[in-house]
């Protein structure tokens, strides 16, 4: 699949000797400095990624991001974050532009140093022009245990966006995915792009949970090169967040180990921050998890989440309304005939909670996945 970056942007992917056989190096530049909006994990242990991009983004611009696939480079001391720097310096010496323009992510183990010295001949022998333009490229380059790439695009006016992702494991952001870069050619000031961008990375990324973990290194960019003109910015955060819906589900799904992917919805909170919590707690619950992967409508495992995440005060159990797909399984009595009408659905690779809290008008929807012996093997088999 080819899916062309929207103009004003070029790639260049490669392999630096971080990974064995594959692309580990991924950057994309824009033709000039353009617009550009990042928001990143609010870990403690956050990476030199991280913590140089949000220094690089103080005014709102840039011209370049560079991405470092299966070595995420935190945890490493002083020598990491002079890594860091080296990557953006010889990615701003490629390009020929400032190194503040330059941002950076960083996405894979813990806790060891970029091979820097196996790295420097590739990052000297970035070309310039960038030769390519094709965003399937830099979402491949990108994946660390991905089973598939993450891409997405949308036309807004005469202007596209086009999104990549990648992220399967420790994902649930507090802020946005693990890695997510969004390309657009519209044209908006900083201040308007990156007040869109946060809306909508609250409304999408933000909403998505594989195991509960938060990433050391999420990352979530957008670049506008402005190159398609000016845009209705209505118009333009809905198609955003198209995109960004699109790679979150592909995100969920793509969850380690996972078969299935779950959607929860909860109407009827106080506000939005009680729905969002309590959609939460159901899709992160192994409990709802596995019963999920197993196909087995024990709505039971759903309302003990949404008890543990709210308190008598907040919520009254009788006026609770629980649904698998747009079945009520809760407070109507079901017998065995329903049941097994809703094994059937749950067996399917795509399963619905919907939850009325009864305690307001206020809704949330989360994105996750089913809990699979793979996910075990996996993890436990990561760096060995």
């Amino acid at each position: 699949m080819v899916l062309d970056l929207p103009r004003g942007f070029r790639s260049y992917v490669g392999n630096l000797g971080v990974k064995d056989d594959t692309d580990d190096l991924a950057v994309v530049a824009a033709d000039a400095r353009c617009s550009a909006s990042g928001t990143f994990t609010k870990s403690s242990f956050a990476g030199p990624s991280v913590s140089l991009s949000r220094q690089h983004l103080a005014l709102g611009t840039a011209r370049a991001v560079v991405v470092i696939s299966k070595n995420a480079n935190v945890a490493t001391g002083v020598s990491g974050i002079a890594d860091a720097h080296e990557v953006v310096t010889a990615v701003a010496d490629a390009i020929g532009c400032p190194v503040e323009e330059v941002l950076i992510a960083s996405t894979g183990v813990i806790g060891r140093r970029y091979p820097i010295d196996v790295m420097r001949p590739g990052l000297a022998s970035i070309p310039w022009p960038l030769p390519s333009t094709d965003a399937a490229l830099v979402a491949q380059a990108i994946m660390t245990t991905d089973t598939i790439s993450k891409l997405a695009r949308a036309a807004v006016g005469d202007a596209t966006i086009v999104g990549v992702a990648k992220g399967v494991g420790m994902i649930e952001p507090d802020m946005a995915t693990l890695i997510a870069l969004f390309f657009t050619d519209a044209e908006l000031d900083p201040a308007t792009l990156d007040t869109a961008f946060r809306k909508v990375i609250d409304r999408t990324f933000n909403c998505v949970s594989v195991d509960t973990d938060t990433s050391t290194s999420d990352t979530a960019i957008i670049l506008a090169s402005g190159v398609a003109g000016p845009i209705d910015v209505a118009a333009f955060e809905e198609a955003l967040f198209d995109v960004a819906l699109s790679l979150t589900k592909q995100v969920a799904r793509d969850g380690e180990g996972a078969e299935k992917l779950i959607e929860v919805h909860v109407a009827g909170g106080a506000d939005r921050q009680q729905a969002k919590r309590v959609a939460k707690a159901i899709v992160n619950s192994p409990l709802v998890k596995t019963a999920v992967h197993g196909a087995d409508p024990n709505w039971g495992r759903v309302a003990m989440a949404i008890g543990k995440a709210t308190t008598v005060d907040e919520v009254d159990q009788t006026s609770v309304v629980i649904r698998f797909g747009s079945r009520e399984v809760y407070p109507v009595a079901l017998d065995d005939s329903d049941l097994a009408v809703l094994a059937e659905y749950m067996a399917g690779d795509e399963v619905r909670i919907e939850v009325s809290l009864g305690a307001g008008d206020a809704e949330a929807t989360v994105w996750g996945c089913d809990l699979t012996a793979g996910y075990v093997r996996i993890n436990a088999d990561y760096t060995s």
